[in-house]
């Protein structure tokens, strides 16, 4: 899930222990009900957006969804592991990912995420549930962070995460699936970008330990739900494969 910088240079670490990763992500399952993307108000002229960020999903996989699902043309910048160190200091707080619209740079993956959402459709149809959407985002964000992932020794990082995805895995699981309950989507009557972002996240989280959601089956089809969407799913089988 993460690229780790510091020292001036760069290391991509597994999204898991080398003991327990496991390949790929499963659509699984049969598609339900699809939606297309929405229609975004009419612009004189379209913003031009470039998405940097290094060749992996990763921080920035969440903003090409939105760009996916909306259907809004942007420059998909992915820089190499060996050029970060010449890059570093000509990126604005040194951290990536970025995105640029119209040359103005926006940082920090979930501002980046949130500004999309709006411009998309995707934030929530009412203020109410724009804040329960960006409660959602953050709720599931706040665990992503728990995980070590710039720790370099082995053991250390597989203990770790043996315990978050055992012991802390399952609350966060309970009160997403109570939070859910019968609904089609997380916030509101349609899809919004905590879904989008539940996708991501337990795609990463799934790859560790793929029986992790296996008592919470609405929240699995939940997954289902978002990658059956058309643009999604053609997203989802055209990007480029990465380790995370």
């Amino acid at each position: 899930m993460q690229a780790v910088m510091g020292g001036g240079g760069f290391r991509i670490n597994s999204p898991c222990p080398r003991s327990t990763a496991s390949s790929g992500s499963a659509l699984g399952g049969t598609p339900a009900q699809q939606e297309g993307p929405r229609t975004a108000a009419p612009r004189s002229s379209m913003p031009q957006y470039k998405l940097t960020y290094f060749n992996l999903r990763g921080r920035a996989e969440i903003s090409r969804y939105l760009f996916a699902y909306s259907g809004k043309k942007y420059e998909d910048h992915r820089i190499e592991a060996a050029d970060w160190p010449k890059i570093k200091p000509t990126i604005p707080f040194g951290k990536l990912p970025i995105l640029e619209v119209d040359g103005v740079i926006i940082h920090q993956s979930l501002a980046m995420a949130r500004y999309l959402a709006r411009e998309a459709g995707l934030a929530g149809q009412t203020p109410v549930e724009q804040a329960l959407a960006d409660a959602i985002v953050d709720t599931i964000d706040d665990f992503m962070t728990l995980f070590p992932w710039a720790e370099k020794n082995q053991d250390v990082r597989k203990k770790a995460f043996d315990d978050i995805l055992t012991n802390k895995a399952p609350e966060l699981l309970k009160d997403l699936d109570t939070f859910l309950g019968d609904k089609k989507w997380l916030v509101g009557n349609s899809v919004t970008w905590a879904d989008f972002y539940w996708d991501v996240c337990s795609t990463t989280l799934l790859s560790c330990k793929p029986d992790l959601a296996d008592k919470y089956p609405r929240l699995l089809a939940l997954r289902e739900r978002v990658q059956a969407l058309p643009a999604i799913a053609a997203w989802i089988q055209k990007r480029p494969k990465s380790v995370m």
